[in-house]
């Protein structure tokens, strides 16, 4: 198959499989699980794909791209050079696109949305594709945006929360918003809107409402995505916990 990309540019990671597939105009180079592809815009290749696979594409415009760059980095996005590669090693940048990829599954915008901004942050660190340092964080929030962000959120802990909104209310663009927030709260903006729609859920799991709109309620995509959320960072399942909470009434 042929490729092209002439509006905008493509990262690629394989999550499973990969040996069957082999990019005919790059040295006859065999892809990996772990393996990253990086298509500039404009760059066109030839691929040979003789099994089955499974990989995350994240699609971005050059002029996200570059205004993301200008803001990490305080740097002209003219001075922006964009490295083709073909099935290369960059753990921190294939560790941002599986979270992209899980993210997408469970419908997460604001995991989404983070994962994507330390993408872009990992590519132009890398030694290979830059070099680049990003700005230091002196300091954190003021109280006041503080506030206001987590106000914001406690009042949509229903709704799809994405980094976006929260570095409007904030006046920053979303890489410095991220890092601020951190710097602040100690954790990410994502970590924060989790623990409190768990919060939420197991005041809710002390009523009688069926866990799906439990769900719903909390801001998750589905009730097994509750599950899922609630087992990792308590170590037991929404039904159990409602089980102890009832059985110690």
């Amino acid at each position: 198959m042929s490729y092209e990309r002439p509006d905008g540019h493509t990262f690629s990671l394989y999550l499973q499989g990969g040996a069957g597939t082999r990019r005919l105009d790059g040295g006859a180079l065999n892809g990996w699980p772990g393996a990253l592809c990086i298509m500039p815009q404009g760059a066109s290749s030839e691929w040979e794909i003789t099994d089955a696979f499974e990989f995350v594409h994240l699609y971005v415009p050059d002029e996200e791209l570059r205004r993301a760059f200008a803001e990490t980095f305080d740097r002209d996005c003219r001075l922006m050079v964009m490295p083709e590669a073909t099935f290369d090693h960059a753990p921190a940048l294939a560790e941002a696109l599986r979270q992209v990829a899980d993210a997408t599954h469970v419908g997460d915008t604001l995991l989404a949305d983070a994962a994507m901004n330390a993408a872009f942050a990992s590519l132009f660190v890398d030694p290979r594709y830059g070099g680049a340092r990003p700005l230091a964080i002196k300091s954190g929030l003021a109280p006041a945006v503080r506030r206001r962000i987590t106000d914001y959120i406690e009042a949509h802990l229903d709704h799809q929360v994405s980094l976006a909104d929260l570095a409007a209310i904030a006046g920053l663009s979303e890489f410095h918003l991220q890092r601020m927030f951190r710097a602040s709260c100690g954790v990410s903006p994502h970590g924060w809107v989790q623990h409190r729609r768990l919060a939420r859920a197991k005041t809710l799991l002390a009523g009688a409402d069926p866990i799906a709109q439990i769900a719903s309620a909390c801001g998750f995509s589905s009730q097994s995505h509750l599950t899922r959320v609630f087992k990792t960072m308590t170590g037991t399942t929404p039904s159990a916990y409602r089980h102890s909470v009832a059985g110690s009434a």
